[in-house]
């Protein structure tokens, strides 16, 4: 047996390994000095309509993630710059106006990236979701905290939240029935 087979031998295998990451924490500093903190998805209604077909799983949402105790969300301008804009957590309403009313607040999990590591993250996510891309089907606030999510830990959000906007995009029909300053930032 050479001296490598005998080191790999004695190493421990961290349960981690098997594929249950929530036994990876076993591989974090007992210190504390990595912190988890909670991802959460804000959820508003934008149109009465929602009370009558959110039961049919449709609805028209807007959505912002909050971390750090700031909601980051995404809208549309005609600027090439960031749409991506902060608020107060569930403030759309106050902050965006009265067609914006809070429904719920969903737990999608944790991250372990820092205050100033998400903050990179939004700029760098600003690239991506500038003002002037903004379209109501295929790129609004729903994809920007999709993506969001999918970065800080890992997981979707709920199919239910964009399932009409993806809808209506699929249907060519329906989206030349909607107003074009809806679809696009003029």
């Amino acid at each position: 047996m050479s001296k490598m087979s005998m080191f790999f031998n004695r190493v421990p295998l961290f349960s981690c390994f098997s594929g249950n990451s929530e036994s990876c924490e076993e591989l974090l500093p007992l210190n504390g000095a990595v912190r988890k903190e909670p991802v959460i998805l804000n959820v508003y209604d934008l149109f009465t309509i929602n009370e009558y077909v959110t039961p049919l799983g449709l609805g028209i949402f807007h959505t912002g993630i909050q971390v750090y105790g700031t909601e980051y969300t995404f809208g549309g301008h005609s600027l090439s710059n960031t749409g991506i804009f902060e608020l107060p957590p569930r403030s759309a309403q106050q902050e965006l106006g009265q067609n914006f009313h809070y429904r719920e607040s969903i737990h999608l999990g944790h991250t372990h990236l820092s205050r100033d590591e998400v903050r990179r993250i939004v700029d760098q996510l600003g690239w991506q979701f500038s003002g002037n891309s903004y379209h109501l089907t295929s790129h609004n606030c729903n994809h920007f905290s999709d993506a969001m999510s999918r970065i800080l830990c890992g997981r979707q959000i709920p199919g239910w939240i964009n399932r009409l906007a993806h809808f209506v995009g699929c249907v060519p029909f329906l989206e030349r029935c909607l107003p074009p300053d809806w679809l696009t930032p003029m």
